[in-house]
């Protein structure tokens, strides 16, 4: 287990988020089944450092001072590698396939072998899957998409674009600053955002544990989002957000809650703390009986100090608030809180685990059966 990752939560009491380390199942969208998720990203680095090496002897590719590559290092994706990539549309949708992020093999539904990859100009893509085997002496004449049961099904824009789209939203881009760069409108812009979040959000659902044992400290509080300070920027409804912080790791817990009652807090510490851990929080009422529920319960009167007698405190879960708060920036609604938080959790996972974060998202994609959602795109995203 490793230090520094968080873990978010959904439990009952509101849409909710977490993050841990094994990776069971999920129902709406199923991630199929990886032996060993750090293995899997590193194949995706290697395919991806290989183009980057192939399209860098491109005669259009600059070459940047002292050797360095203009499209990025160590397997590792930028803008100009997305660029050049698609130059050449036949090696843009090769590295869709190696990737797995399209099919590189489908079955006909009519006759069950392998279907035939052919051109088809009059398609947005330019390909298509075909069969014309011969059933019952009957030609088989079943054709599909080569989007069919992929990421791309959701999105009527061009596969450039989505990759465009879905590298600036990973990397936080502000939304004004892609709809400056690329003319996609704002709706297409956000929609594409609650989808990539939604698919960090499976992710996190699907990788969760307790934090906290006998001999462990984990600290707790509760702290409001999205409320203006000082009464500038236009009125919002603030959230409250209930959250908890193992010292000993630095793994985290943080839930979107309707209020701050004994009865929502406690639900949410029996679901996510385990019991005998030493928890030490503030002088809220709603913690009071958390020695009579197995947990060793310390408080700080923060009226009187921020550090007890005892040297207890809750810095470490305060300081949480303050880099959370940063990296969601502008104001969201409370609805949106979980989708964000599920980012936060996203990247915070990354970074422990030193891959890079379009990379890992690349994985995910590649991993997750698509073939049950609806192959509609989501609503308002550019034709």
């Amino acid at each position: 287990m490793q230090h520094g990752v968080p873990s978010l939560s959904p439990h009952t009491l509101h849409p909710q988020v977490h993050t841990a380390y094994s990776l069971p199942p999920v129902t709406c969208r199923i991630l199929r089944g990886v032996q060993c998720y750090s293995e899997m990203v590193e194949h995706i680095q290697q395919i991806i450092a290989q183009y980057q090496q192939r399209i860098a002897e491109k005669p259009y590719v600059p070459i940047r001072s002292y050797g360095h590559s203009a499209l990025g290092i160590n397997g590792n994706v930028n803008r100009a590698f997305l660029t050049f990539l698609f130059s050449d549309k036949d090696v843009g949708i090769q590295f869709l396939k190696d990737v797995s992020l399209i099919h590189s093999k489908v079955p006909c539904n009519t006759c069950g072998r392998e279907m035939k990859w052919c051109a088809d100009p009059t398609t947005k893509d330019g390909f298509r899957w075909q069969c014309r085997r011969k059933v019952a002496e009957a030609k088989c004449s079943q054709s599909q998409g080569i989007r069919h049961g992929s990421w791309f099904q959701q999105s009527n824009l061009t596969f450039q674009e989505v990759l465009y789209l879905t590298y600036d939203i990973v990397c936080r881009v502000p939304a004004h600053q892609i709809q400056r760069e690329y003319a996609f409108s704002s709706k297409t812009i956000a929609d594409w955002g609650m989808f990539c979040r939604e698919t960090m959000l499976v992710y996190v659902e699907g990788c969760s544990e307790k934090i906290g044992f006998p001999n462990k400290t984990v600290e707790i509080d509760e702290s409001m989002f999205g409320r203006r300070k000082y009464n500038r920027g236009h009125p919002v409804k603030g959230q409250w957000v209930f959250g908890g912080v193992e010292r000993e790791s630095g793994r985290t817990f943080l839930v979107p809650v309707p209020n701050r009652t004994a009865d929502t807090l406690m639900t949410i510490i029996d679901a996510w703390i385990e019991p005998g851990t030493t928890v030490i929080s503030d002088c809220w009422a709603a913690y009071r009986d958390l020695a009579a529920q197995g947990y060793t319960h310390r408080t700080v009167n923060h009226t009187i100090s921020f550090v007890n007698e005892e040297g207890d405190h809750t810095n470490t879960i305060e300081s949480k608030w303050g880099h959370v708060k940063a990296y969601l920036k502008s104001y969201k609604r409370p609805d949106d809180y979980v989708y964000h938080f599920a980012h936060y959790m996203f990247a915070a996972k990354c970074k422990a685990e030193g891959v890079d974060e379009f990379t890992k998202f690349l994985h995910l994609v590649a991993s997750t059966d698509w073939s049950s959602c609806d192959p509609d795109p989501p609503t308002g995203l550019d034709t």
